[in-house]
């Protein structure tokens, strides 16, 4: 069993020596990989100055911009399957997601209890701390649209802290993921449940972050708005299980037969 979480960054210098530490002190064994967009800050030297400490389980991918979260994670998800990982996480870096519950995460993905473990705010045991009124209306708001909107069965499709069973990855055709930001977490979710994988919600308690500058902005909603009703319409006319479908792994009878044309119950909560 080897587990790997991706940490996208962008001028994540106050927070990601501290990470970085957070889970490698953890009692179940996790590489990470950090995926920078050349953050100018530094965050990048800060990484490349730890990995002497931690050899072989600290990696870096720098970028050359800010390409988007999306497509950093995308860029780690390859990373990870080409390394054979068997549970690959995704976390923020600024401490909203507690590193220690990346081990609940990937228990729940473990056994063949789940293909995917979202760490939920929204399912029973769930709570978000030092939140304004707005970010509230806005996440809830957006959860429910996107709830409304897809009818999929995940009281928290937006969370960013997830794992991924790897043959989830590998029958995920990445080119059909179209969008960078708010939307990304939303589709990967809904392509994983068009395909008929399992998935959890782990009750988190999410909290904001103490240092950094959130990046949230309103073209990241303005997508999560539209691209809701874009991965919908797609669905239901485009054929969407055959375009999402990762075609060069068809002829592999052990990852087709975790492949189903109906989806499987959702389980709220671990």
């Amino acid at each position: 069993m080897s587990q790997l979480v991706i940490i996208p960054t962008y001028n994540e210098k106050e927070n990601i020596s501290q990470m970085i530490h957070a889970v490698m002190d953890l009692e179940m064994p996790f590489d990470i990989l950090v995926v920078d967009d050349g953050s100018p800050d530094g965050t990048a030297q800060i990484v490349k100055q730890l990995q002497s400490k931690f050899s072989s389980r600290l990696h870096l991918v720098e970028r050359s911009g800010k390409l988007g979260l999306g497509t950093a994670y995308i860029h780690g998800f390859k990373w990870a399957l080409n390394r054979r990982y068997e549970f690959i996480c995704e976390m923020d870096a600024d401490f909203s997601h507690n590193p220690s519950d990346l081990i609940r995460l990937v228990k729940a993905c473990n056994n063949n209890a789940a293909d995917v473990a979202i760490g939920s705010r929204y399912v029973k045991g769930g709570d978000i701390k030092n939140w304004t009124l707005d970010r509230h209306i806005y996440s809830r708001g957006g959860s429910l649209y996107t709830r409304f909107i897809t009818w999929m069965p995940v009281k928290d499709p937006t969370a960013g802290f997830v794992c991924y069973h790897r043959r989830v990855l590998e029958n995920i055709n990445f080119d059909a993921i179209r969008f960078v930001g708010y939307a990304f977490q939303i589709e990967m979710k809904f392509a994983a449940w068009k395909l008929g994988f399992k998935i959890v919600e782990v009750p988190i308690t999410f909290v904001d972050r103490k240092f950094g500058t959130s990046k949230m902005h309103s073209g990241i909603i303005k997508e999560g708005v539209l691209g809701v009703l874009k991965i919908q319409w797609n669905s239901l006319f485009k054929n969407y299980r055959i375009k999402v479908r990762n075609d060069e792994l068809k002829s592999d009878a052990t990852i087709a037969e975790t492949v189903k044309t109906e989806s499987k119950p959702i389980v709220e909560g671990f």
